[in-house]
């Protein structure tokens, strides 16, 4: 991947991150949850713990952004705010890992992510 492309894509997931914090604030929370709570779907990492085909995934289940976007319209369409911030929660966490490299992962190695390798140039 060259430079420009890898810099448009971390551009885009920079926009969709912002576009998580944006619809956060339309939410009636206060502002320190979205802080608080941005980490949490790195919980799934504990299935590398297993091994490395189910850590995969359940890593990639909790990063894979469509449901992050169906969480969070099944939240608005019953109403409901705990899902709503659930879904932009896994959305903009899987946007801020993308823009610092973390992609989806193969079965054979943590590091190894649609990206590229983590760590590696």
């Amino acid at each position: 991947m060259t430079k420009d492309m890898n810099f448009l894509l971390k551009l885009e997931e920079l926009g969709q991150l912002l576009l998580s914090i944006l619809l956060f604030q339309q939410l009636d929370y206060v502002w320190w949850i979205y802080p608080a709570s941005i980490l949490l779907p790195d919980v799934s990492m504990l299935g590398y713990l297993l091994n490395t085909k189910i850590g995969a995934w359940a890593y990639n289940l909790f990063h894979h952004k469509l449901l992050g976007i169906a969480v969070i319209g099944l939240g608005y369409w019953l109403n409901h705010d705990l899902m709503t911030l659930s879904g932009i929660i896994l959305f903009g966490h899987s946007a801020m890992d993308r823009v610092m490299g973390y992609g989806l992962k193969y079965t054979d190695s943590f590091q190894h992510t649609h990206l590229g390798w983590v760590g590696k140039k």
